[in-house]
């Protein structure tokens, strides 16, 4: 007799080597974790908030309504007085709506040097920002890769700057720009208004570069990619919403600049939106609905910016809050 097992069969063996068959062995059922049970309080407190039945909270919604009365009711003026006459905006309810709606205000506005003054602020505006941005990003991703002594001196350096205002280098920036033979120049605007940009966008990006995780940036450097890759592939993608932050509050800052194009310019070739309203006031009146119309026009373009990038705005000023 042979104590071989026989071929075949349901033994759960194969005939060929005696090895059992793993294709019909049972593995053990793995233990189920109890599930932890909801307070009754808790879960009704949940329902009731995806349902919106939960309490009110009407001090929040009271300041809210006082600040959206706040800033709605200048807004409505602005525009409401843009449509009246002169006559009617001296006598009439400025909250009333304009009796006789004109355009009169607007024609003469666009009739007139404003869409030089539009163009210029445009031109500043877009190179301040396109200057701010690219030098910002790769100074954000030096400091926040680089823990050397000199590059974080010379960043608490840089951030010094948020303490000196314009105002207070106005001569010196006058003096270098008369010597660079900018003056009465677009470019002499644009410098100065990057330059006092830079210390608030340098801040926000790095702040921004350092929220990335390092382990993306040792994988970037495991995959071969140098630094300069790493910046175009990894960091610039990541950085969408600093870059925005720093967008828009630069828009902002070139577009409402009043000092440096009232020093360092003079001709109305190189006049900004800013100096332009003077036109609108002259020696014994103003005129006032026209000049309302001039500020309405020049608020849509940076209203158009800020409706394009509210959705990375809120990130980038939130951006190393953790740390």
């Amino acid at each position: 007799m042979s104590d071989r097992a026989p071929l075949g069969g349901n033994s759960g063996t194969d005939g060929r080597s005696g090895a059992v068959d793993v294709r019909t062995a049972e593995a053990p059922p793995s233990p189920i974790a109890p599930v932890p049970e909801v307070p009754e309080r808790q879960r009704r407190r949940v329902w009731k908030r995806r349902r919106g039945t939960g309490r009110p909270n009407v001090l929040a919604g009271v300041l809210a309504t006082i600040w959206l009365i706040v800033v709605a009711v200048p807004l409505y003026f602005l525009v409401s007085a843009s449509f009246r006459t002169r006559a009617d905006y001296l006598s009439d309810n400025p909250l009333a709506p304009p009796p006789e709606p004109t355009l009169e205000n607007y024609a003469t506005v666009l009739t007139g040097d404003f869409p030089t003054y539009l163009l210029n602020t445009l031109i500043v505006t877009i190179a301040t920002i396109a200057i701010v941005v690219a030098l910002t990003v790769p100074a954000a991703y030096a400091v926040a890769r680089n823990a050397g002594r000199i590059v974080q001196r010379g960043f608490s350096l840089m951030l010094v700057g948020l303490a000196i205002p314009a105002q207070a280098a106005i001569i010196p920036v006058y003096l270098m720009i008369t010597q660079l033979r900018l003056y009465d120049t677009l470019l002499a605007i644009i410098l100065p208004t990057a330059a006092f940009a830079m210390p608030v966008a340098l801040l926000v990006m790095t702040n921004s570069l350092r929220d990335i995780p390092r382990e993306l940036y040792e994988a970037q450097t495991l995959d071969g990619a140098g630094p300069f890759k790493a910046l175009r592939h990894l960091v610039l993608p990541l950085a969408k919403p600093a870059i925005t932050t720093v967008a828009v509050f630069t828009s902002l800052t070139a577009w409402n600049g009043f000092l440096f194009p009232l020093v360092l310019t003079q001709s109305v070739d190189t006049r900004v939106l800013t100096l332009g309203l003077w036109d609108y006031q002259g020696q014994f009146g103003t005129n006032v609905p026209a000049l309302l119309a001039a500020v309405t026009l020049s608020v849509i373009p940076i209203f158009v910016l800020y409706l394009f990038g509210r959705r990375y705005l809120l990130s980038g000023l939130t951006a190393g809050a953790g740390k």
